[in-house]
């Protein structure tokens, strides 16, 4: 049997019209002040609407994250990221056991914020957003569009929060004083986020203490773990600072495109002379995040164009 919402309303959750068939897996995603565990305890009768109504079978089961994982026959299954605190092999076996009911025209509604989970074992995805469900269907073209929402939703938030200059090292001989490091996305706003593939920039400013005549001001930024991904100086680039005075502020950004993979990186920057002299050097002063739409491996996202050909028979045979 079927588990039917009709103008479903119990705040957050607002006017929700859905079915979830008997004999299907429904994934549920959303931001965890959307509602979905709501919609799971209104579908198990835990919750009672404020207004509409809900159909679902007499025979129901809502099982929470650390409640006993009981795949036993039933008619309406609620999964409330019922796996997420399991190892492999008990969802292996939760996965045949799941599969077991849905042939047997049980359904089932599984919330997890694991999409690869959610796209192994779904035969639809739900997205409820803001109290409402934002859209449903195919659970790849759904978790795609969930995904670009995170992505911006992330994004937004990097521009809300201030980065502290907190470096694992700070060295130099106090000629210079690095007095900020900031990463910028594509409208020249700091953020602590980037999107891959968008137009960025590290803005460095430097105070000169005494006299300096060829500075040279440079970036390093490496992935978490230390690995240099990229480095570059404004002699390499060819671009002359000096001579500066005692006193002297500078405003040195370097922009380039963000052909970065989603994982967490750090910023080194530093003033030294053309020697290598350091003025001040802050390593891995400060931490930011790349995010994407999809999953890439590495370090470098080269977003490759792919092609595909058929040759002849006759070359195939050449």
């Amino acid at each position: 049997m079927a588990i039917v919402f009709r103008d479903v309303t119990c705040p957050p959750l607002d006017e929700i019209n859905a079915v979830a068939p008997a004999g299907a897996i429904i994934g549920l995603v959303g931001e965890d002040a959307a509602g979905v565990r709501l919609l799971l305890r209104l579908a198990a009768g835990l919750e009672k609407p404020l207004r509409g109504e809900i159909i679902a079978p007499a025979s129901r089961r809502y099982i929470g994250p650390l409640d006993p994982l009981n795949l036993s026959p039933v008619q309406a299954l609620l999964l409330d990221h019922a796996l997420a605190c399991h190892d492999a092999v008990v969802r292996t076996r939760a996965a045949i056991g799941l599969e077991t009911l849905r042939r047997n025209g049980a359904a089932i509604l599984l919330a997890s914020h694991e999409e690869s989970l959610l796209e192994a074992l779904s035969d639809e995805i739900w997205w409820v957003h803001e109290g409402r469900l934002a859209a449903r269907g195919d659970p790849q073209e759904m978790l795609d569009r969930y995904r670009r929402h995170v992505a911006a939703r992330v994004r937004a938030w990097g521009e809300s929060v201030t980065v502290a200059l907190t470096p694992s090292l700070r060295r130099g001989n106090g000629r210079a004083r690095l007095l900020s490091l900031e990463t910028l996305g594509a409208e020249g706003r700091p953020t602590m986020v980037w999107q891959s593939g968008e137009p960025v920039s590290v803005r460095v400013t430097v105070r000169y203490e005494q006299p300096v005549e060829d500075p040279v001001i440079g970036i390093m930024i490496r992935t978490r773990v230390g690995f240099e991904v990229y480095g570059t100086n404004t002699e390499l680039e060819k671009v002359k600072l000096g001579p500066c005075r005692a006193g002297q502020i500078l405003r040195v950004t370097f922009s380039f495109p963000c052909h970065l993979c989603p994982q967490q990186y750090t910023l080194t920057a530093a003033s030294h002379d053309p020697d290598g002299v350091w003025h001040d050097w802050l390593e891995d002063a400060v931490a930011f995040t790349v995010t994407d739409t999809r999953y890439t491996a590495g370090v470098a996202n080269l977003r490759a164009q792919v092609r595909v050909e058929t040759p002849s028979e006759d070359a195939q045979a050449r």
